[in-house]
């Protein structure tokens, strides 16, 4: 049987090791603007967002439509994986994954700290 990544119940993936972990770099940035992506198979939002000096303004496709407006993600701290390459999505460049988890109908909840913090600042 095999599960979908947002199934709760799938089994922990395999074991990495940490030097592994340190290789998927995500960072927290700030949404600055929000367009609608017509274009994308799935209901979908261009984000911009601001990861810091160290980065800078990113691109990224999210599928989170279902539960945020655009208007409410402006000013909204973000995670996401800066080090993945640039992915074309129907004529739109993502260039960091956003991340989240589906809640219980699948819809995508963005991961975000619960304090501020600054852009760029890294999960370890």
């Amino acid at each position: 049987m095999t599960h979908k990544l947002s199934d709760p119940t799938a089994p922990p993936a395999p074991a990495i090791d940490f030097d592994q972990f340190l290789s998927v770099d995500i960072r927290i940035g700030t949404i600055l603007a929000v367009e609608p992506f017509p274009e994308a198979r799935k209901p979908s939002w261009k984000l911009r967002i601001d990861f810091g000096p160290g980065i800078g303004v990113r691109k990224s496709s999210a599928q989170i439509t279902d539960l945020y407006e655009a208007e409410a993600l402006v000013g909204r701290q973000v995670a996401a994986v800066v080090n993945f390459p640039p992915r074309q999505i129907g004529p739109f460049m993502s260039e960091v994954l956003t991340v989240g988890f589906a809640d219980e109908k699948g819809a995508v909840v963005l991961f975000s700290p619960d304090r501020p913090v600054p852009n760029g600042a890294r999960l370890f």
